[in-house]
Parts: C-alpha cells; sequence; structure tokens
C-alpha cells in the first residue's frame, strides 16, 4: 500500500471487450518506494527466521576453494581478486560473471547460487558488487535472491557497496563484509601473518 511501482505487463482484449493484463515483472520505483519495499521485505523475511543469528555458520579457517559471483567488469571484483591474491596466493577462485543491476539481475544471481550449490566443491560463496545508489543495489534486497542465500549449502559471504550499505542479501548471508574488500579480507588467511607466527614457533 501507497507503493509506487513500474508494472511490464501483456495487454489483452477478449471478444466480449473484457481488458486484462499479465503482469510480467515489479519493480519499485522513486526512492521512497524502495525503502518502503526494502522494510516490508526485511519485516516478512525476518518474521521467518531467514536472518537469525543461529543459522549463521563459520568459514573454514584455510579456504581452498572459493566460489565468487561478482560482474567481472566491476571495480568490486577488482578490489576482492587484488586482495584475496596478495593475502593468499594459489587460492583457486571459481567466478560466475552476472549482472549485478538492472531487471535481469535478481534471476543471474539466484541461478549462480544454485549452480554452485549443485557442485558443492567449495569452502566459500561469495557475492560482492561494489558501490552506487540505492537505486543500483535493489537486486540484492529481491525476495528470491535472498531465499536463494538463505538456502545455500555453502558458507556464504556477501559484501555488497559501501559500509553505510544495508541489503537482504547481507543479511540473510553468514557472514556480512562492509564492501567487497573486506569480504577478500574476511574468506583468506594473510600469509604474512602466519608466516611470521612461523618463525616465531621455530624459533
Amino acid at each position: 500500500n501507497g507503493m509506487k511501482v513500474r508494472v511490464v505487463a501483456q495487454p489483452k482484449i477478449t471478444q466480449w471487450g473484457k481488458f486484462s493484463l499479465t503482469v510480467r515483472n515489479v519493480q519499485p520505483i522513486g526512492e521512497g518506494s524502495i525503502k518502503r519495499n526494502f522494510e516490508l521485505q526485511k519485516t516478512k523475511l525476518e518474521k521467518e527466521g531467514l536472518f537469525a543469528t543461529e543459522r549463521k555458520r563459520n568459514l573454514p579457517a584455510y579456504p581452498e576453494r572459493i566460489a565468487l559471483i561478482s560482474s567481472t567488469g566491476a571495480a568490486g571484483y577488482a578490489d576482492f581478486i587484488k586482495i584475496a591474491a596478495a593475502r593468499w596466493p594459489g587460492l583457486t577462485i571459481d567466478v560466475a560473471n552476472v549482472a549485478v543491476q538492472g531487471e535481469s539481475a535478481p534471476r543471474h544471481i539466484t541461478q549462480a547460487i544454485n549452480f554452485f550449490n549443485e557442485r558443492g566443491e567449495y569452502d566459500a560463496l561469495v557475492l560482492v558488487r561494489g558501490g552506487g545508489s540505492r537505486d543500483d543495489l535493489v537486486a540484492f534486497d529481491d525476495e528470491n535472491v535472498v531465499r536463494a542465500i538463505a538456502g545455500s549449502r555453502l558458507v556464504t559471504v556477501v559484501g555488497v557497496g559501501h559500509e553505510i550499505d544495508e541489503t537482504l542479501a547481507e543479511l540473510a548471508a553468514d557472514i556480512r563484509a562492509s564492501t567487497p574488500s573486506n569480504a577478500a579480507e574476511i574468506v583468506t588467511a594473510d600469509k604474512n601473518q602466519l608466516f611470521s607466527g612461523v618463525r616465531e614457533l621455530s624459533q
């Protein structure tokens, strides 16, 4: 109630003059509508327990293979790869290059989550996207995306936008990262710190 939405629909007129619309897609429009949609979805999914703390799982100490979902042309992806490679060389990263904004983004993200879960050979599933306007991040508030993350058999880490941004995908994840760079720090051990510890022990 009270939301403004953009609807994509197929019109139809019967031979008796009855007019109908078959709705294909509904998107909230305007900052106020997006915020209201966020609050409504958050309340609904929170009641279902999708954000419950007791559902959260921990990462292994030294992940060897991770599944990464991102747009490979985005700065957030580049930041993640750079930091992960510097901290823990040799980490295997399988990437699903998906749209992270726009009408098709929720479907692409959900398909990638399901694909990696079917393969099941990963220590973690990571979803990242760099900063943008609140309108740019709505794909990460999509109910199908949130449910796919909550239902993932793989431990999930989500880092979207800037530190002040909050999305429903992050709330459903096992671990919320403040940014893509922070997500890379969370899923990788620091080789320099580890080597330093080994030297101390050997001495």
